[in-house]
């Protein structure tokens, strides 16, 4: 029925002349004997009886890769167009459509896929079958499903110089451009691995990148987390053996020993022909692309995981492009981080990040997430985690705490307005360090978890950025930024930029380092920082020093932080991965408040980072002459961001500047900025007011809503008591639970 190359694998042979034939080669040849065994063994190993399937658009290659890949593992190759439906047909593909037309070549096709069936091979499907349901749910079950996701552009390219009248479905009305469109829905439903193939990379590389992508499907172990405060020479063969994967960090949050996870064998890389390929992509393409590779699909299937991204980005976002960038004046750009939900770019991973918990938590247990937040994380985490469906809020809820004189008077109302049935906010009377700090305790004090386990079946998580989950979903609008300006011909690919980010717990200025680390080409990271610059002090002087600080409150509070929870991870990174270096240095912060970094580590980090501060006068001033200049309101942590720019860039290569959030969040303070004399207090009033300016952008839809809805609202306030915070936590479990 189907075609077998003349290489066939040594299992085919009887096992008797095996053993004979064996005997002799290892006596007579023993090196030729070895190459062949490792080569069958590296087949048998990889494929067992399962099929590798190559799936993908006319055009990419998927025959040509076939056969490399065949030759390499020593196995048969099938074409599915040549080797079954032509023999089943007995007539050329081309023929069959001509004769019955594209409605029922589909059925016919399909119905030719059901009655195949083979082991150990590599097949090549036709690039219309994966568009018969039955089929390849026939084939799927007996093999890996690899997608070669080839760009449109290149296709169109190739397809030029072939001939195409075996493309199902083309005819006068009806585009190639079309047809590639409306297929890709198919191949993002059926596969288990995707391979980016570029135009220029030659069908040896696929070969290749196939086989890793198939070796790393079949072996998660390669992808385990470990702790930023472990040590690789001092681990015990029982932490070896307890080994941690995404599902585990996403559900654990914080490592046992304190420390925050890290993949063990660092961050995926992309070449740049894969990066190029994502030029064209839309934002929910580019974040599927890179969350893949860096989510192993024994965590979470590519095909769930796209369902997730396209819940969390396909609706709730009020921009089409999700993360655009905007041109700001002379080589700045803004990438606008605040069209989601709650109008901060904490709704990036807040979107996410709910349903990959949800996905990865065990069925047999409650979970009560504990949130920190210095304003805009409270709101995002609240509306993230209460868009879940209805049978995953009966057993997870959500706890947030906030400092309750330390956030805007609109912060506030939206996050009292985002409570739900299954997330409640509570206002602390102290600063976000001693939130964040209580949150760590409550994790690590072993008696208080235990007892919540027992007595009420309910384990603790947590949802801030020390979660790896929040952090991973920000590589995304980094590398999307970049790719939108080589796109639109601001640079061409492999050209730098720098980037400037408002940041306070470093989580953002991480997550565009770790874009830097997986081939996106950022020159500098700018951390900028208000007068709380405890992270411009330690940039520039290698000293972290909390001795004798106390926190500022400013007019851009989400930033004001002293702790920043993950430069551990960036520590750790530069440290060669020295768990005992960073338990050392992080034990000094919190006994002795500083640290200081060794020479040849501050060296290293001065080679990635830059750092500056902006005081609340020149924030409202920069607010003021950006408004003056261009009709563009900044919110006030963007203007710090503008302002360290401003002062630190060289101007030899575009900056791409965070804006963070919206600044209708931050009313009082920006009416302030353009020099309202009289500001109401009521957040709504101010709201409109700013809506009479005609500014851009427009105020934020979500927002606005929200406001309307809830009024004062109702939230609970309490002491800065780690005691009274314990007791909080153990009367919602009570209530949500019980």
């Amino acid at each position: 029925m189907f075609h077998i190359f003349q290489y066939q694998p040594l299992r085919l042979i009887t096992q008797n002349s095996l053993s004979s034939m064996c005997l002799k080669l290892m006596l007579s040849r023993p090196v030729a004997f070895a190459q062949i065994w490792k080569s069958w063994f590296s087949s048998h190993s990889l494929l067992g009886k399962k099929n590798i399937i190559l799936m993908g658009p006319p055009g990419a290659g998927k025959t040509t890769t076939g056969r490399i890949v065949g030759q390499k593992l020593d196995c048969p190759v099938i074409d599915i167009d040549d080797d079954v439906l032509e023999t089943t047909w007995n007539m050329s593909v081309s023929e069959k459509l001509q004769d019955v037309g594209y409605e029922k070549f589909l059925e016919e096709e399909g119905k030719a896929l059901l009655k195949f069936s083979a082991s150990g091979s590599v097949i090549s499907l036709s690039g219309s079958n994966p568009m018969h349901a039955a089929g390849m749910q026939h084939i799927k079950k007996s093999g890996i499903v690899v997608y070669l996701d080839v760009p449109t552009t290149v296709i169109m390219s190739r397809l030029k110089s072939k001939e195409t009248d075996r493309i199902v479905g083309l005819s006068p009305g009806v585009s190639l451009k079309d047809i590639l469109h409306f297929r890709k829905q198919f191949y993002k439903r059926w596969f288990d691995i995707r391979v980016l193939c570029g135009g220029n990379v030659a069908a040896e590389v696929v070969a290749e990148k196939v086989l890793d992508a198939v070796k790393r499907y079949q072996d998660s172990e390669l992808e385990t987390f470990i702790s930023t405060r472990s040590s690789r020479s001092g681990r015990s063969t029982e932490e070896d053996s307890h080994k941690l994967y995404f599902s585990d960090v996403v559900t654990q949050g914080l490592a046992l020993d304190g420390g925050l996870f890290v993949p063990e064998r660092g961050l995926p890389k992309f070449t740049a022909e894969e990066w190029q390929g994502l030029i064209e992509a839309t934002y929910i393409e580019r974040a599927q692309v890179i969350l893949e590779r860096c989510i192993h699909p024994a965590d979470i299937p590519a095909s769930k995981l796209a369902e997730i991204i396209e819940t969390a980005y396909g609706e709730n976002f009020s921009c089409s492009k999700i993360a655009p960038v905007r041109h700001l004046a002379g080589n700045q750009f803004l990438l606008e981080l605040f069209h989601g939900p709650t109008a901060s770019f904490k709704d990036f991973a807040l979107q996410l990040m709910p349903h990959l918990f949800a996905y990865c938590i065990p069925r047999s247990c409650n979970y009560l997430i504990l949130v920190a937040t210095s304003g805009d994380t409270g709101s995002a985490v609240l509306d993230g985690f209460s868009r879940l469906h209805d049978t995953d809020k009966q057993r997870i809820a959500l706890l947030n705490f906030f400092p309750e004189d330390g956030v805007s008077p609109i912060q506030k109302s939206q996050m009292i307005g985002c409570q739900k049935e299954n997330a409640w906010s509570v206002g602390v009377k102290s600063d976000f360090d001693f939130c964040q700090t209580a949150i760590k305790q409550i994790f690590t004090n072993s008696d208080f978890t235990g007892f919540l386990t027992v007595e009420y079946g309910t384990a603790l998580a947590a949802a801030n950025s020390i979660n790896w989950a929040r952090l991973v979903p920000q590589i995304v609008y980094h590398a999307s930024a970049y790719l939108d300006l080589v796109h639109q011909g601001i640079i061409s690919f492999g050209s730098p930029v720098d980037i400037c980010i408002p940041t306070g717990n470093f989580g953002n200025v991480l997550a565009a380092f770790y874009a830097k680390m997986m081939g996106i080409p950022i020159r500098k990271c700018i951390c900028a920082s208000n007068e709380n610059n405890v992270l411009t002090d330690f940039v520039r002087t290698g000293v972290y020093d909390l001795r004798g600080r106390k926190l500022i409150s400013t007019f851009s509070p989400a930033v004001d932080i002293l702790k920043s929870s993950n430069l551990e991870r960036y520590l750790h990174l530069i440290a060669n991965e020295d768990g005992q270096l960073v338990t050392q240095l992080f034990n000094q912060l919190e006994n002795q408040g500083h640290f200081q970094l060794r020479k040849d580590l501050l060296g290293k980090l001065q080679q990635d980072l830059v750092a500056g501060w902006c005081s609340d006068e020149d924030c409202l001033a920069a607010i003021h002459s950006v408004y003056s200049t261009t009709g563009y309101i900044l919110d006030t942590h963007t203007a710090v961001a503008k302002v360290v720019a401003d002062r630190l860039q060289d101007r030899t290569c575009p900056i791409i500047i965070s804006s963070t959030a919206h600044y209708s969040k931050f009313a009082p303070a920006i009416l302030r900025a353009l020099r309202i004399a009289e500001i109401n207090q009521n957040p709504l009033s101010q709201l409109h007011l700013l809506s009479s300016y005609s500014a851009l952008p427009p105020i934020h839809w979500g927002l606005l809503e929200t406001l309307k809805k809830i009024g004062n609202g109702d939230h609970q306030v309490c002491a800065a008591d780690m005691s009274v915070l314990m007791s909080h936590i153990e009367t919602l479990i009570q209530n949500h639970f019980m």
